[in-house]
């Protein structure tokens, strides 16, 4: 078993894979705090439901956008797996990619990982993007290389910001709404996130066709994908598990390369 986790601001997506397909996940809260212990005890309560041990465990890879939390995760898995991680953005551990990017050290674990695995699934050139707290796109050109792309707020930031700082406007669930011409606060509101970001999306996704000169094939993944994708007319694919397919296909590049 192959114990691979997405670590985001967010959100902490947690796999395994078994001969190449993930066949257990888990999304836990993103918590900086926790102690090598509590981290532990809260894989160990999630592995018991699904009768899985630590010794099982052959490997683990991570891709975090959470610097802090790191150093009690690879104590954890030391101490209590007596593995040691692979962690994405170390040099030693290299990805199945070109890097067409002036400062490599820049990009964010997670866009490094969700373009291997769109690589894998996908023919080339692509663009994938990554609804999490930020919303990214990313460009993968046909000679498989990364060149970079746009981050952007993410949904649930702009919703709790336009909550918070208007005071007369309710807290409201992100759904696609019936229509676009809002007739109750509600439905104003809910017209004006999802319809600005469907735009945002097909806007996007236009511009960096025609500055790339390309068509390439768009994806989509990350908590709102699925909602994103009924309203744009751009994204092809909605991949739910491509961040973890992605850390997978590295673990198993990283281990191919060793043996060499």
């Amino acid at each position: 078993m192959i114990f691979v986790i997405d670590i985001g601001n967010t959100n902490t997506v947690l796999g395994i894979f078994e001969e190449g397909e993930l066949t257990y996940e888990w999304r836990i809260q993103t918590d900086i705090h926790k102690t090598k212990d509590e981290f532990a005890m809260l894989i160990q309560s999630l592995f018991q439901f699904k009768e899985i041990s630590f010794s099982q465990i052959e490997g683990v890879i991570i891709s975090s956008v959470v610097p802090p939390i790191m150093h009690a995760l690879e104590m954890m898995f030391e101490e209590y797996f007596d593995i040691t991680p692979l962690i994405i953005g170390k040099d030693e551990v290299k990805a199945p990619l070109t890097i067409a990017y002036p400062n490599p050290k820049e990009i964010g674990a997670d866009r490094i990982v969700n373009a291997v695995a769109a690589i894998d699934m996908y023919d080339e050139p692509l663009i994938i993007i990554d609804f999490g707290t930020a919303t990214t796109f990313c460009y993968v050109d046909a000679n498989k290389a990364y060149h970079g792309g746009i981050i952007a707020p993410g949904i649930k930031i702009s919703m709790d910001a336009l909550y918070s700082k208007a005071s007369k406007l309710p807290k409201i669930e992100i759904e696609a709404p019936d229509r676009i011409v809002g007739q109750t606060t509600v439905e104003a509101m809910q017209a004006g996130v999802y319809y600005g970001y469907v735009s945002q999306v097909d806007g996007i996704v236009g511009r960096m066709q025609a500055e790339v000169g390309t068509n390439p094939t768009v994806i989509a993944t990350g908590g709102f994908a699925q909602l994103m994708a009924k309203g744009s007319e751009t994204i092809e694919h909605v991949e739910k598990h491509l961040t973890l397919r992605g850390l997978y296909r590295i673990y198993e590049y990283h281990e191919m390369e060793g043996k060499e």
